[in-house]
């Protein structure tokens, strides 16, 4: 008898739904409430990347569904393996560490001229930027589904060895990492690639945002969303 249902609830599956089950729920509504396709319901796809985080460890499943939350944290466990929402958004995706998504990069310094007019009187301008996005196409799959193969080039190791001759009788072994899949082992074979994305997943898309100086101010800071 599971004493708490609300990850279950969360997840849209029934208490008794299996690990395939568990999987295809996340992956919908990971899905659809991605904050690259609904910036507004960042809380949400935060409970569903936490209950998902629980109900996909046997372990963590086994204690919430004998003593809810609770018995999670009273187990030790309320840390997670997981250090953010994306993160797990990533390791699902990904296939447990390899094929990720291209990671949020550092954050970009852009300098906006304004004269001193502008800074007395305040004025708003319009910047363009670029960043990436799930492929709408793919859904972020890369490709046609269940299409990810161990890569034939560096034999699924993520890494090539180059052997050099620098002399006469003499060889230098150098490990790079593999050009094919970028060392994460495996590949979408390129006839099952999405020909939006080509298989990277995401794409690059480009923002007009308005960006408000106010009066007097001499410093301003833009954030803008994943």
């Amino acid at each position: 008898m599971v004493k708490e249902t609300e990850y279950y609830d969360i997840l849209q599956v029934k208490p008794n739904a299996s690990s395939e089950e568990i999987k295809r729920a996340y992956r919908k509504l990971a899905l659809k409430y991605h904050p690259d396709k609904n910036p507004s319901e960042g809380e949400r796809f935060k409970l569903i990347s936490q209950a998902y985080e629980v109900l996909s460890d046997p372990k963590k499943r086994d204690l919430y569904d004998q003593g809810g939350e609770q018995a999670i944290k009273e187990g030790g466990l309320s840390g997670g393996s997981f250090s953010s929402p994306m993160d797990i958004f990533d390791m699902f995706f990904g296939g447990g560490g390899r094929m990720n998504r291209e990671r949020r990069g550092k954050n970009v310094v852009h300098q906006l001229g304004v004269s001193l007019e502008d800074l007395y009187n305040g004025i708003t301008r319009k910047l363009a930027l670029q960043k990436n996005v799930i492929c709408a196409k793919c859904e972020g799959y890369g490709g046609k589904r269940g299409a990810v193969e161990k890569c034939p080039v560096c034999k699924g190791r993520g890494m090539q060895v180059i052997v050099q001759q620098i002399g006469p009788g003499m060889v230098q072994q150098i490990q790079t990492v593999c050009p094919e899949c970028k060392g994460q082992g495996e590949r979408i074979n390129p006839k099952d690639r999405c020909d939006n994305c080509n298989g990277c997943k995401v794409v690059r898309e480009k923002k007009i945002i308005e960006v408000h100086v106010d009066k007097g101010k001499n410093c301003i800071f833009v954030l803008v969303p994943k």
